[in-house]
């Protein structure tokens, strides 16, 4: 049977399927720390009993029908109110779209802003924006970015790339490094966009940016801090289109409910294309988030316990690979500093396994320490970037904090076999 050229070239995700693997290893009985689903253990991370309660309570109430395409307006004007009180950030209503999480925003901004072959400007590392590429027909400009700036674009990145370009996305804090935007870099990229709509001729269609910003809640330290392109720079009110929503900031992945808000032209055609999608998120999860949201003193109780509970994980990883660095091994790591990832770099390319295997590739790498150390990781090359990158994703909401410390003492040992 003849499928289509856009289904017969797609390409599956390479972290589910890594995701699988591990979960058929751990049905086989093996102790395995898996680190390579963005996602919480219910057990380590319950969502706010708060939230867990309104939900029940709309159940009880019988809002099972179907919910308006652009979501229940309860719910939208409590996010309108939550993003201007928490971020400044006001948009009316009505310019706000409720869907089943922040996937089915991100492809309707991608239907409604790019033709087949227009250019999408993306960084590399960054989360599906090769996959959306494809299934849109976009044709991807991959921009590769590098360590010494926590894997962040610069102005000068992305510079060369955006003549002609109808979509720069953008991520922060960056899923898959855990790394943010500094002020600087995000204020100076804003400003080539800027420059770049006004050179452009009259009916010519405009540079457009999809910031996607689900995790901004969960940062860390107050060194670091969370940006956007509006609030940094207000003439860019038309042409940004933000995702946001409560998965990550509430580890309530399985809720469903995301959200996202821009301008109104944009954000009605994208409600038209999710309307006949029908990728809303259920109507009782709707009216749930809504009452909670609407209750701020239980948002930043579960916030502050949330936070430095991922943070104590992330900074046990974070330690274990620095003493490692300390000790001779060619490991090292960057400083978290939001979202729930530590970027890991384990640079073994041509070490030699006890079994003989010289190591090529980052998914050598991964294989070597998911079979020695039972440490599940996601290399860089999951995320658009080259398979020879020995960077890693580390991803802590589905482990326990003594699993992860467990963990740093098999690797030192799968390490020390290398030869």
């Amino acid at each position: 049977m003849t499928v289509s050229k856009m289904a017969q070239t797609l390409i599956g995700s390479e972290i589910i399927k890594l995701g699988g693997e591990v979960n058929a290893m751990i049905a086989r009985g093996e102790q395995i720390c898996n680190l390579t689903i963005g996602d919480f253990d219910p057990t380590i991370y319950p969502i706010p009993e708060e939230l867990r309660e309104e939900i029940t309570k709309a159940y009880a109430e019988g809002h099972t029908n179907y919910p308006p395409a652009n979501g229940v307006a309860v719910l939208r004007k409590a996010v309108a109110a939550f993003t201007k009180e928490r971020l400044g950030l006001s948009y009316p209503e009505n310019d706000i779209l409720v869907a089943g999480g922040s996937r089915p925003l991100i492809y309707a901004t991608y239907l409604a802003l790019v033709d087949p072959g227009d250019k999408v400007v993306f960084p590399t590392p960054s989360w599906n924006n090769n996959h959306y590429c494809h299934l849109s027909g976009a044709t991807p400009v991959m921009v590769e970015t590098k360590p010494e700036n926590n894997f962040m674009p610069t102005a000068a990145d992305v510079a060369p790339h955006l003549k002609g370009a109808t979509m720069l996305a953008l991520c922060s804090p960056l899923n898959p490094t855990g790394t943010m935007f500094s002020r600087k870099d995000l204020e100076e990229i804003c400003d080539l966009v800027i420059a770049e709509n006004k050179s452009r001729a009259e009916g010519e269609k405009p540079l457009y940016m999809l910031y996607d910003q689900i995790y901004w809640m969960l940062t860390f330290g107050t060194e670091h801090r969370h940006y956007d392109p509006v609030s940094l720079r207000p003439e860019l009110r038309d042409y940004v289109v933000y995702i946001d929503g409560t998965s990550k900031c509430f580890a309530a992945t399985g809720v469903r409910v995301g959200y996202a808000f821009g301008p109104t032209v944009v954000m009605d055609k994208m409600k038209a294309i999710l309307g006949h999608v029908g990728a809303w998120a259920p109507k009782a999860e709707q009216m749930a988030t809504a009452a909670y949201l609407n209750q701020p003193e239980a948002v930043d109780s579960f916030m502050a316990e949330f936070k430095e509970k991922v943070q104590q994980s992330l900074d046990v990883l974070y330690n274990g690979f620095k003493q490692l660095k300390e000790e001779g091994f060619t490991v090292d790591a960057i400083e978290p500093m939001g979202a729930i990832y530590l970027s890991a770099q384990m640079n073994l390319a041509g070490k030699t396994t006890p079994d003989g295997k010289v190591l090529q590739t980052s998914q050598d790498v991964s294989f070597y320490v998911l079979s020695e150390a039972k440490l599940a990781v996601v290399p860089f090359s999951a995320f658009g970037s080259d398979r020879g990158l020995n960077w890693f994703r580390l991803s802590v909401g589905g482990a326990s904090l003594e699993a992860i410390q467990e963990s740093l003492g098999r690797l030192r040992a799968a390490l020390q076999k290398l030869k």
